[in-house]
């Protein structure tokens, strides 16, 4: 669990809730159905006219990275580079067979299989760079709709505050229907800047981020199966890896 990801939301969330309060409203007043129907459907709305379905379906699966983002350990990758070296330099390439199936990483297990099957460094490197650079584009890709979420927000929230207004207009002569109005013209750009700023742009970047150190690991993995392959010894693996880890 990413507890800065909850701490953060949670800070946002109390501060503007305090902050009405400060200023001598009520938390039901930034609660308006009308207002959450524009801005959160016609959010989603857009975005999913904007997306592939492949890449819209990836984004909601990476939407649980916030939380609970994979676990990236360039300490532990490093370690069983090292390790797997030095069974490639005792046992030749065909003892990597022995732990394979064990790995977890499915790309280093890949790599592994490269190895096993006797492919050239060069092969082995482009292979799994290809690969990386396929897979980085493909979340990538997924992050940005989060970033689309934030840029069509705000917008949103201005059409709900004209959509709000109109309702004001067509009822000058009700008072009675004027606060509701009046109220969802300023409530639904509460939330479209509030969601984009607090909630969308933050997760797509957070998302980035997470993106950029699983591509971190792969390019030492990369490092590590062309160095196994070229059948480097495990301290020069060692000391090449080492460097990737910061």
């Amino acid at each position: 669990m990413d507890f800065l990801s909850v701490f953060g939301i949670l800070l946002a969330v109390v501060a503007i809730v305090v902050g009405q309060h400060l200023e001598g409203g009520h938390v039901g007043m930034l609660v308006n159905g009308p207002a959450i129907l524009i801005v959160v459907g016609g959010t989603i709305g857009a975005t999913m006219l904007q997306s592939p379905l492949p890449v819209f379906v990836r984004s909601l699966g990476m939407l649980k990275w916030i939380f609970v983002p994979p676990t990236r350990r360039l300490d532990k990758t490093m370690k069983d580079l090292v390790r797997w070296s030095r069974v490639a330099r005792k046992d030749g390439l065909l003892g990597l067979e022995n732990i394979v199936q064990s790995v977890r990483n499915e790309y280093a297990r890949k790599g592994l299989q490269l190895l096993i099957d006797g492919n050239e460094p060069e092969v082995i490197r482009e292979t799994l760079e290809l690969d990386s650079a396929a897979r980085e584009l493909r979340d990538l890709q997924a992050a940005r709709v989060f970033e689309s979420m934030g840029g069509y927000a705000p917008t949103l929230g201005i059409l709900g505050a004209v959509i709000g207004l109109i309702h004001v207009m067509n009822n000058l002569a009700d008072p009675a229907l004027l606060g509701q109005g009046i109220a969802v013209a300023f409530v639904a750009t509460i939330y479209g800047v509030g969601l984009a700023n607090l909630i969308f742009i933050p997760a797509g970047n957070k998302l980035k981020a997470l993106i950029g150190e699983e591509s971190r690991e792969q390019g030492m993995i990369i490092v590590g199966m062309a160095a196994i392959a070229e059948g480097e010894n495990p301290r020069i693996v060692e000391s090449r890896l080492q460097g990737l880890v910061y």
